[in-house]
């Protein structure tokens, strides 16, 4: 558990994106939604759910597709008490995010992906780091913040330009040494550009992150030791046998 966090701000919020189908995972042999093919013995959205929970978030709302939900009931899927989930059949990620953002209260909510998989001391390491990084009253402070990682060559990443100052000065485009982790730490006035991001035809988080920056938000970056994307069968075998690793 992240005291320091809990002395400053004891309600932090978690917000998980897991309404997608997987499809890439799917086709490799797990013919289930995503955030229920298991990891470590338990599904990864409740997982993740865990993970956040003891990096000191007191609730957590996740947003699932109807197919994961409907699973989830008739299998009766134990998931952590803490974890509320909605359900929206989303067109892409911005806009479960966006619909996350339904459920949030006013103030900074961590997120991640259901697919990111980061270690517990990683975890816990991101939220000091970023708890310091963002605005309080100070302009040279960050608005937001995302953890980042060395690129090791893994298909479709967000590459992330980090400056001297660990400000991120824009996302994809050219190949560059970092790329985002899938776990961030938002303040709910992201969300005052949803009609924007709409407007643009935006279609993914990545997109989203992207204009945000362009608006003249300050994103900062927290570089992590390792963080693993669950997108085909060998990035799971790879994060099951990192847990194994860990235990």
């Amino acid at each position: 558990m992240v005291s320091e966090l809990q002395d400053q701000d004891t309600a932090l919020q978690g917000a998980i994106i897991a309404a997608g189908r997987g499809e890439r995972l799917r086709r490799g042999g797990e013919d289930i939604p995503k955030p229920l093919v298991k990891l470590g013995g338990e599904p990864l959205l409740a997982r993740q759910a865990r993970a956040m929970i003891r990096a000191g978030a007191r609730s957590v709302v996740a947003i699932v597709n109807s197919e994961t939900a409907s699973i989830i009931d008739r299998e009766k899927i134990a998931l952590p008490n803490e974890l509320s989930f909605m359900v929206r059949d989303t067109a892409n990620s911005m806009e479960s995010l966006l619909a996350l953002g339904e459920k949030l209260r006013a103030g900074n909510f961590l997120l991640t992906t259901v697919d990111a998989i980061i270690s517990d001391a990683e975890f816990e390491k991101f939220i000091v780091a970023s708890s310091a990084l963002i605005a309080k009253n100070d302009r040279r402070g960050f608005d937001a913040v995302l953890g980042v990682v060395k690129w090791r060559g893994d298909k479709k990443p967000l590459f992330a330009k980090v400056s001297e100052n660990r400000e991120i000065v824009a996302l994809g485009g050219d190949e560059t040494p970092m790329v985002t982790a899938g776990v961030y730490l938002l303040p709910s006035r992201i969300f005052d550009f949803a009609d924007q991001a709409r407007r643009a035809e935006l279609s993914a988080l990545r997109r989203f992150l992207a204009m945000l920056i362009d608006q003249g938000l300050r994103l900062g970056a927290v570089e992590l030791a390792d963080a693993i994307d669950i997108d085909e069968a060998a990035d799971l075998a790879a994060a099951r046998a990192a847990v194994k690793e860990r235990r």
